[in-house]
């Protein structure tokens, strides 16, 4: 994934959960992810080469947008109870830049629309 800062440690990030929750879930004779692991992991990354926020995006828990479909976003909270609370150990500066993030607040995309369209009607 070919990204700029914010969503390249965001996508880091999921990758270090995904292996965490992995390690922990699956069994897999070695360090990588297992094929499923690896199909959500590619599932996240093209969602976040699409967001609308770009390098504004706010965390997960606080976008208004659901990007996820509903099936990606359950097994996502799945990962994300299992290994949010091993990030710290395994993870530390990842986990503080995430934790830093979740202060990050944005409006929905159609409010933005609103606001540039009454900005150009004037």
């Amino acid at each position: 994934m070919k990204t700029l800062g914010r969503i390249r440690r965001e996508y880091r990030t999921m990758q270090a959960m995904v292996k965490i929750y992995c390690a922990g879930n699956h069994e897999s004779a070695t360090q990588q992810p297992c094929p499923d692991c690896e199909e959500f992991l590619a599932y996240a990354s093209q969602r976040l080469s699409k967001c609308p926020y770009g390098e504004e995006k706010p965390t997960c828990a606080n976008c208004p947008i659901h990007c996820y479909k509903r099936a990606r976003r359950e097994q996502a909270k799945n990962i994300m109870r299992y290994a949010g609370p091993r990030m710290p150990l395994r993870h530390p500066w990842l986990s503080l830049r995430h934790s830093l993030d979740s202060f990050r607040r944005v409006a929905h995309p159609l409010e933005w629309r609103n606001k540039n369209n009454k900005n150009n009607n004037l």
